[in-house]
């Protein structure tokens, strides 16, 4: 927009003509932001807020009286407050190269007046501290002329041709060479130790290797001889491990068919025979209780034979004894134990006929008819 104007981030933008800035500055200080700037009746010009650099190559004297040659650089710039900006404008906004020269001019004086209070092994020694203090002593200065210092890097410190820094530095280095000496003799030493014993070691590895290779050697000569030698035992050992394991086979063979036998043939004609003994022994039992039921029988109806033809025994016996010429002299008992003997031997007759026809011929007879030919069950005479 016209008359709209605006600074860089690293500039301060300075409005002359109108009212006067802050602290009676003869100008108003804008950054950061914009500002409308009225032409013809407003002037703007532009101070660098960036950093600046400053260097230094003076000649300075020591408390000594040793002249040095000391170079630095000065890192500087405007400070950000108005105040800052205010005082380097007034100075520097027509020649803002200025402002290194003038650093560098004050930074100068500083360094000669603070190395004069010094000896050179302070200075070579505390650089820091040289820096330290110039920067203390030149703040207050560099702050009137609204310039900050950020840093001061001593670079060099030279004596020129006295040769006194090198004095002073040489027992130092007379010292490091010496222990540098004192080092690469030790690494010397060690080298050459080192090398002993890897020659050492060399050299107990190849008696070692010498060993191992004729303990190898004599290992695997005694094996070829073994081996030669045990050729035809381990033969007959292997050959008697198979007849060992056929002999084991065919054991194994033979009892699976034993036990195959056993159970198609030996078990079913077992589990027969038991069938027919068990059988034989219920016919047995049987027949012995059908023996048994026919000779009860058999007994049952003897007796009741006997019993029906006992009268007719003891009649006929006693018709016998009507026609004898039996004299009875006790009377009455007399032919009381007559008659009982009948009696007697009609029983004595009877048991004797049930005795014989008890046995085994007598039931055979009984069954085809009786012996003498008369047929079972008939009349019994008696002569």
């Amino acid at each position: 927009m016209f008359g709209y104007r605006v600074p860089a981030p690293d500039e301060a933008m300075l409005i002359s003509g109108g009212r006067r800035g802050l602290q009676g500055a003869p100008f108003r200080v804008v950054t950061g932001h914009g500002k409308f700037v009225l032409p013809i009746f407003r002037k703007t010009r532009f101070l660098t807020l960036a950093m600046c650099e400053a260097e230094v190559d003076e000649t300075c004297v020591t408390r000594q009286g040793i002249v040095l040659t000391v170079r630095a650089v000065i890192a500087f710039k405007v400070g950000n407050d108005t105040e800052s900006i205010v005082n380097a404008g007034q100075r520097f906004l027509s020649d803002q190269d200025q402002m290194s020269v003038l650093t560098g001019r004050i930074f100068a004086g500083h360094l000669r007046s603070i190395i004069g209070s010094m000896t050179v092994e302070e200075i070579v020694t505390e650089r820091q501290k040289l820096a330290t203090e110039v920067l203390e002593t030149s703040k207050t200065e560099m702050a009137k002329i609204g310039l900050i210092v950020d840093s001061l890097q001593i670079q060099s410190i030279d004596d020129g041709e006295t040769g006194y820094i090198a004095a002073m530095a040489a027992p130092h280095k007379a010292a490091i060479q010496r222990q540098a000496q004192i080092a690469q003799a030790q690494a010397t030493q060690l080298s050459v130790e080192a090398e002993q014993v890897a020659a050492r070691n060399q050299a107990e590895y190849a008696r070692q290797t010498a060993v191992v290779k004729a303990q190898y050697s004599a290992e695997v000569e005694r094996a070829q001889a073994e081996a030669a030698q045990a050729g035809p035992l381990a033969q007959a050992h292997a050959q008697q491990e198979v007849l060992a394991a056929q002999t084991e086979l065919a054991q194994r063979a033979a009892e699976l068919r034993q036990q195959q036998l056993v159970a198609e043939v030996v078990k079913p004609a077992e589990a027969e025979a038991e069938r027919i003994r068990v059988l034989a022994l219920a016919d047995a039992e049987r027949m012995k209780i059908q023996a048994e039921a026919a000779a009860s029988y058999d007994r049952v109806a003897l007796d009741r034979m006997l019993i029906d033809q006992l009268p007719l025994i003891v009649k006929e016996a006693a018709g016998g004894l009507a026609g004898a010429n039996v004299n009875v002299l006790n009377g009455a008992d007399g032919l009381g134990e007559i008659a009982a003997g009948l009696v007697g031997q009609g029983l004595t007759i009877l048991d004797s006929v049930r005795q014989n026809l008890g046995s085994p011929q007598s039931r055979a007879a009984d069954k085809d008819g009786d012996p003498n030919g008369r047929a079972s069950g008939g009349p019994i005479e008696i002569q």
